[in-house]
């Protein structure tokens, strides 16, 4: 409010220190004695303390005075200047009535303390002019007696005293109002809790076949059970494919794939374990909760049960007890801030027909929500080889087991088992390892599940084949479990059981599901039973339906209304016994190219008479497919008794197919078993290039010790490649037998991996080597033993969450190369001091280990790749004498000095540096243009925007720029100028910044 809006003219040097005699002088200090604050206490004329009523009468005369002195019109008629005087002293006089701190006088502003003032004054009696006269020098007064309030040394102090309380009261007040009503994060929050509770309890259990626990269970604990398995990454898979990305596939532990691609199409068979890993992967992350991941199981079979639409996020928790509990939109949230492990199982397990459809979902949730992680698992056949690839999942898949594996899943049976006689599980593992016929059934969980519970229940005697084994599990399943029991339930024989069980297989396969409705699976047990009288001993379909669930373990029920085998296996062999039953061998042939009827074939030929053999496989090499003659060599290996003629036929034809032309087909030859050993070309007969890799593959898909001597004979093969894909095959092998003659046999030179413990042993008993890989969780100790009989030159260990320090480096002082990479125990470096490595990569996770002191005692560096995250240090910390030719920056560290320091090291050729290191600044990027022979920079793209003007860097002819979408063309434009030696780039760049570069620089876009 001015002056001038009130129609006074009065300077404030006249106003200001008559206001200022009205109240009294205070010291400093927020006033918080003598509440409440009122007026009253600051006015001068209070207890005599300076102003009496003529004084006050004074200073409103003199205020009277300058405002009608003031120039131009004449507010007031002449006479009525002392009633206005006397009027004005009145209400200045109410100052001291009102019950107002200055902090709330200057809180309500000029006009509304006015007219406080005004109310509590009497009322002036002067006539209309003078009264406006009167109210305009009152409102003046006002503005003048706030603006004095402002300056006093108190109101600061006291304005902020009652800031903090009205904040404090605010924050009281949103507390209570946010106990009432909940936040959206916070109900999200505790519902995140309880779901991660309810997922960690339902997938925390397997089924187990022939185990008696305690009373009333039928289910194993995961952690008892879970053993883990490896998993063969295609060449240079997920994406990440350069130079030195591997041209063979390479292994690693299958609960860790998700550590190394964040989308994995996981290929395995029946059996392998793709569910169990499911279940792994859901229940480690549930009971993680801190890491911020949400877990999301999606089987197929049973979101497609009637065809329907595969759910949007909404629906994730469709058919759960949580269904619709969740906070609204909360599955959308966790998917967009990207914290989703969504594990989509059995890509197989629903008809081929809604594949694609299935496809374009996955797509659709990617293309939404780029930032999660996604498993989705197949049989191998399911989808062709690069089904994912446009959305750059990573093709894996899951290995059979190792010996080591089959060692630590029977040990881990027999221990959950309550009355297994401990000589039976050593009689089984002695068995598996001198018996190569159980070796080769023994290759996934289910079936040495299987072999484990048969082997108990038959007092150590087992089956020879797998057929055999399948119809054994069977019958004691059906029948002689609770028989040998003594259950008292009515009997029904085991033939009768197959005779309606068979029938729901038969339903299941034709119709290219897994699970069917409850209520389906009565009406064909209703319908069954008129022909099959004996199953009357049990009641009505409902009752011999109850029988199957609850007493022979054949079924289980995922929720109320639905019905499943209990594994894929069962129903293939059972639906195949009911094909031969009905007759239907065309109907089994005419789906030979469908991957779900390929497990059925098999097990009709193992189960059919020779004429039915015969039929099935002639009608196999009719259709002249390569899926189909595949399909019939494999049948060879499960017929007992064929035809000699159409053997011989089956495999001419086969022999057209060998050797393999892809990594699919040698996979498929290899399951083929030791049969197809005699159609696999020698090295001599192999042609070059990929076939004998190919042939390799095939070879050591075989998993029978019968195809180590044919390996052997590989050893020396000119190709890498071959030689790299032998030393991978180990842990498929008898780890001793496979060290002695197909290790040792391999080149000096030779890469070679280690997974574990027997293997770092017998690769020093028998082929000792200065290069050496070590990937899982091999000990430390075993290490030191290793490392202590040979003189290590380059070393790498990764993904081991054993090993805490690094002392077993300790005296290596021939180690030239050393890797460290997700190791997430580690909390010592003490043992990499002193190295005098020249290459060195160091992945660190975990906690912020002291980097500095290794790094400066390192005095014959050249390359170093740093990342992950570590305490603070800075790109200067080198020893004094170091040069270096490359460094790989990208770790993460607390104030991170970026390139400060690189400009010593003047013979860099290649400078890769993340968020942390990349140029803050222009001064920082004239420190990189110092390096003079540098011919490869890699930097985030937005720090190209700190580039000074005329900054040139002429020897740099590669240049990566991650995070590069921002770039607009008016940056790629000036690329040229401040690298006149480009000749490549690459990024996540747009349409225009890419046209914006000259037309010889070639461009990648990632």
């Amino acid at each position: 409010m001015d002056a001038s809006v009130v129609g006074i003219r009065l300077a404030s040097g006249v106003v200001a220190p008559l206001v200022r005699k009205l109240f009294r002088q205070e010291g400093a200090g927020a006033g918080l004695v003598d509440r409440p604050h009122r007026l009253s206490s600051y006015v001068a004329w209070r207890e005599k303390r300076g102003l009496d009523a003529a004084d006050l009468r004074r200073l409103a005369d003199r205020l009277v005075k300058e405002a009608l002195a003031a120039p131009g019109e004449r507010p007031l008629p002449p006479g009525e200047e002392a009633g206005v005087s006397a009027a004005l002293a009145a209400t200045l006089h109410a100052l001291g009535d009102l019950a107002l701190s200055d902090v709330d006088a200057v809180r309500l502003g000029p006009q509304a303390f006015a007219r406080k003032l005004r109310a509590a004054a009497p009322h002036p009696g002067l006539s209309r002019d003078a009264e406006l006269f009167h109210s305009r020098l009152v409102d003046l007064a006002c503005l003048h007696i706030l603006n004095f309030f402002t300056q006093r040394s108190t109101f600061v102090a006291a304005t902020l005293v009652e800031q903090s309380r009205l904040h404090a009261e605010t924050i009281t007040k949103v507390d209570e109002l946010l106990t009432r009503v909940p936040r959206q994060d916070g109900r999200d929050t505790a519902f995140e809790a309880r779901y991660l509770e309810y997922l960690a309890g339902r997938h925390s259990t397997l089924t187990i076949f022939g185990l008696d626990l305690a009373p009333g269970s039928s289910r194993w604990p995961l952690d008892a059970a879970y053993v883990s398995l490896e998993g063969s990454a295609a060449p240079g898979a997920g994406g990440g494919a350069g130079a030195d990305a591997p041209s063979s596939p390479c292994s690693l532990p299958a609960d860790r794939l998700l550590d190394e691609h964040h989308r994995v199409l996981l290929r395995g068979e029946a059996g392998s374990g793709k569910t169990t890993l499911i279940q792994w992967l859901a229940v480690s992350a549930a009971r993680n909760p801190g890491t911020g991941v949400v877990p999301f199981v999606l089987p197929l079979r049973t979101l497609t049960r009637h065809g329907e639409r595969l759910p949007a996020p909404r629906d994730f928790l469709a058919g759960t007890p949580l269904a619709g509990e969740a906070p609204g939109g909360w599955e959308s949230r966790v998917l967009r801030d990207g914290r989703a492990l969504l594990l989509v199982d059995g890509i197989d397990e629903i008809p081929e027909t809604e594949r694609n459809r299935a496809r374009e979902w996955l797509a659709d949730l990617i293309t939404a929500c780029p930032g999660n992680r996604w498993l989705v698992t197949s049989r191998p056949s399911a989808v062709r080889q690069d089904w994912l690839a446009d959305v750059d999942f990573s093709e894996v898949t899951l290995a059979p087991m190792s010996r080591a594996n089959v060692r630590a899943f029977v040990e881990r049976w027999h221990a959950a088992a309550d009355h297994a006689p401990a000589e039976y599980r050593e009689q089984l593992l002695d068995s598996v390892a001198r018996k190569p016929d159980l070796a080769r059934l023994a290759t996934n969980p289910l079936l040495c599940g299987l072999i484990c519970a048969l082997h108990r229940e038959r007092r150590g005697f087992l089956p020879a084949g797998r057929k055999e084994l399948y119809a054994a599990a069977l019958s004691m399943l059906l029948d002689r479990r609770d028989r040998e029991r003594g259950v008292r339930l009515p009997y029904l024989a085991e033939e009768p059981q197959l005779q309606l069980l068979q029938r729901l297989a038969y339903w299941l396969i034709r119709n290219g599901r897994t699970e069917m409705d409850r209520s389906r699976a009565e009406a064909l047990i209703a319908d069954a039973l008129p022909a099959v009288p004996a199953a009357g001993a049990l009641g009505d379909a409902q009752a011999v339906f109850g029988h199957f669930l609850e007493r022979t373990g054949l079924l289980r029920a995922p929720t109320e209304d639905t019905v499943q085998f209990v594994h894929r296996t069962f129903q293939d062999f059972l639906g195949a016994r009911a094909a031969l039953d009905e007759g239907s061998l065309g109907e089994l042939t005419g789906h030979a190219d469908d991957d779900q009827w390929e497990d059925v074939i098999r097990m009709a030929v193992a189960q059919g008479r020779p004429r039915e053999r015969t039929e099935i496989i002639r009608s196999l090499l009719a259709r002249d497919s390569q899926r189909s003659v595949l399909l019939a060599l494999a049948c060879l290996g499960y017929a007992a008794e064929l035809d000699p003629v159409l053997r011989a036929e089956v495999e001419q034809q086969a022999g057209r197919l060998v050797p393999p032309t892809s990594v699919g087909m040698a996979r498929e030859l290899g399951r083929i078993g030791p049969l197809v050993l005699e159609l696999l070309p020698t090295p001599e007969r192999a042609p070059a290039g990929p076939a004998a890799l190919h042939t390799v593959q095939a070879a050591g898909g075989v998993l029978s010790e019968l195809a180590i001597p044919f390996l052997v004979r590989y050893t020396g093969h000119p190709s890498h490649q071959v030689r790299a894909e032998l030393a991978r095959l180990w842990p498929r092998f008898e780890t001793r037998r496979y060290a002695a003659e197909v290790i040792s046999s391999l080149p000096a030179d030779q890469n070679v991996t280690v997974v574990s413990d027997a293997e770092l042993a017998a690769l020093a008993e028998f082929s000792p080597r200065r290069d050496l890989n070590v990937v899982g969780d091999v000990t430390g100790e075993a290490l030191a033993a290793y490392l202590g009989a040979v003189r290590a030159q380059y070393l790498a260990v990764r993904g081991n969450g054993l090993i805490t320090d690094l002392g077993f480096l300790k005296g290596q002082d021939a180690l030239l190369a050393i890797e460290v990479s997700r190791c997430s125990g580690i909390r010592d470096l003490e043992g990499l001091r002193g190295l005098p490595v020249r290459s060195a990569v160091l992945d660190l996770r975990g906690d912020l280990l002291p980097i500095g002191p290794v790094l400066a005692g390192w005095t014959s560096l050249r390359g170093l790749v740093l990342r992950g995250t570590h305490a603070n240090w800075s790109l200067d910390g080198f020893a004094p004498r170091v040069r270096l030719d490359s460094v790989n920056v990208y770790s993460v560290t607390p104030d991170a000095a970026g390139p400060v320091g690189l400009s010593r090291h003047r013979g860099l050729r290649s400078v890769s540096l993340g968020e942390c290191w990349a140029p803050r600044d222009p001064a920082e990027w004239q420190e990189l243009a110092l390096l003079t022979e540098l011919t490869e920079l890699a930097v985030p793209g937005p720090s190209l925007d700190l580039v000074p003007d005329g900054l040139r860097m002429p020897s740099v002819e590669q240049l990566h720029l991650p995070r590069s979408m921002s770039l607009g063309p008016e940056i790629t434009r000036r690329l040229p100028g401040v690298f006149p030696g480009l000749r490549s780039v690459s990024g996540d760049f747009d349409e225009s910044a890419v046209g914006a570069l000259p037309p010889h620089i070639l461009v990648t876009r990632s």
